[in-house]
């Protein structure tokens, strides 16, 4: 490790908060101002630790005999050799010491959509949520007209909103240093307006072509939505990490539908949602074929005929274990 020295204050997520340049060796670090690196800790002691080179020339930092010492991965050190990748503490300070010819990775690529930032994905994220909550209300409002209750799904919407885009925003901050309250507020109605626009068109495929399967397994597209939801919001606080979170969301979304069946298997021995569509539309909707009354009587008869063997089977079980 080469002169100059650079000691770098780090964030607890490892981001550096401050890099201090010293000229040579040895480097005292302390609260009193006679060091070499100042620590504004009041956990620290004045002369705390003391930066030298050993008989090999490695970098090594000594404790000078601080009441709460140096630690480095949990433990209390004496002394410990610095590599550049060294994290130690000294009061409720972590610090790393880098030379002039510690090696840097290339440049990343921005992915960060500086032109999709602010304002106007923002208030286009608000208006999808509002939009999605009158929707709905409308959807299933079989009462007369009140303004409120649409006044009502729409505030508890955009609350829902800036409450999910808020956290997000402050994680944002937290880890990568911009809230991005407005990319955050876009996505969050994006990902809403996809799940309800699944939910519509699923029934109405569902009814017209009789495709049960989409709405007794929707729960499951909506968890997959959800995932991707959840991708974008971490894609867009770390998107140098997209790989990675793509892999954890995806395997999240594979437990959510393990357990979502496992729960339907519980509760009521299928693991299908639902038993039926629950949704009912006009008939001029359907596209499916009509059933003659003859065909639906003959299905009747052949499940009853099913039903009944089974019913007979479950008695005789039952005789045999009572003899």
């Amino acid at each position: 490790m080469k002169a100059p020295y650079f000691i770098e204050t780090l964030a607890r997520n490892g981001d550096v908060l401050h890099r201090h340049q010293v000229a040579g060796l040895p480097i005292r670090l302390g609260r009193g101002y006679h060091n070499d690196f100042i620590l504004d800790d009041a956990h620290a002691a004045p002369s705390h630790a003391v930066i030298e080179a050993d008989a090999d020339g490695r970098l090594v930092l000594r404790d000078l005999g601080s009441r709460n010492g140096v630690v480095w991965r949990g433990k209390r050190q004496h002394s410990i050799e610095l590599t550049g990748d060294t994290v130690i503490r000294m009061g409720h300070t972590s610090l790393r010491v880098r030379g002039a010819d510690f090696p840097v990775p290339a440049e990343l690529v921005d992915r960060t959509m500086h032109g999709w930032e602010g304002a106007l994905p923002g208030l286009a994220g608000m208006l999808l949520i509002g939009l999605v909550a009158l929707l709905t209300v409308w959807l299933s409002d079989v009462q007369p007209f009140h303004l409120s209750r649409y006044l009502q799904a729409l505030a508890y919407g955009v609350a829902a909103g800036l409450v999910w885009g808020g956290m997000w925003a402050f994680a944002n901050r937290l880890f990568g240093r911009h809230a991005r309250l407005g990319r955050h507020l876009f996505i969050f109605g994006c990902g809403l307006t996809a799940i309800a626009a699944y939910k519509i068109v699923s029934s109405m495929a569902a009814y017209a072509w009789s495709i049960e399967w989409l709405v007794r397994y929707g729960t499951h597209m909506a968890i997959a939505l959800m995932a991707g939801m959840v991708y974008f919001h971490l894609g867009t606080v770390r998107p140098q990490r997209r790989r990675y979170f793509a892999s954890s969301c995806a395997l999240l979304a594979l437990l959510g539908s393990g357990l979502t069946l496992v729960g339907n298997l519980q509760a009521s021995g299928r693991v299908a949602d639902q038993l039926y569509m629950p949704l009912l539309l006009p008939p001029a909707m359907r596209a499916s074929p009509d059933r003659t009354v003859d065909e639906y009587m003959a299905d009747a008869a052949a499940m009853k005929a099913r039903i009944d063997a089974e019913r007979l089977k479950h008695v005789e079980d039952e005789r045999a274990a009572e003899d």
